[in-house]
């Protein structure tokens, strides 16, 4: 009898603390998104043709205030090639960009990135959660769409 009691009160104070936590998290994570105050690290990605592939450490998207920082791969058809071969993968800075966040009905986030001042990349469409994973999706003028998953962590 004593040791469910001891089980039952142990039980729920790990269940408070798990909940304060989730709480704490949720709510930072809230304030990067809507502050525009974090980085995307893409862990995976998934070209529209061919399979998931992982990633090397290193590849992010940055998002702060006054500018948009891309370092992406890029796997798939591209219609027209770029002259610098060197420029590949989704690589540019945009400091003109319209910035759109959506509450998610099951909680987290989705944030829609339109560069205005760079023409190849039409739209980056963010699906954030409280747990800080995300997905992005980038649809391109000259390529394929391709999607990543990875994670969202405060910008420093």
């Amino acid at each position: 009898m004593k040791k469910a009691i001891i089980m039952a009160v142990t039980l729920v104070l790990i269940s408070m603390i798990s909940l304060s936590t989730y709480s704490q998290v949720s709510g930072s994570m809230e304030d990067l998104v809507k502050n525009k105050g974090y980085k995307f690290l893409a862990q995976s990605a998934n070209p529209s043709r061919g399979g998931l592939r992982q990633l090397d450490p290193g590849y992010e998207v940055i998002i702060t205030k006054d500018s948009l920082q891309s370092y992406l791969p890029y796997f798939g058809r591209t219609y027209n090639a770029p002259l610098d071969p060197s420029q590949s993968g989704i690589q540019f800075t945009s400091t003109d960009y319209e910035y759109t966040v959506k509450d998610r009905k099951k909680g987290g986030w989705d944030v829609q990135v339109k560069p205005k001042d760079y023409k190849d990349v039409r739209i980056l469409q963010f699906s954030i959660f409280d747990n800080g994973s995300a997905s992005l999706i980038v649809t391109s003028n000259n390529r394929e769409s391709i999607s990543f998953n990875g994670r969202i962590e405060e910008r420093k």
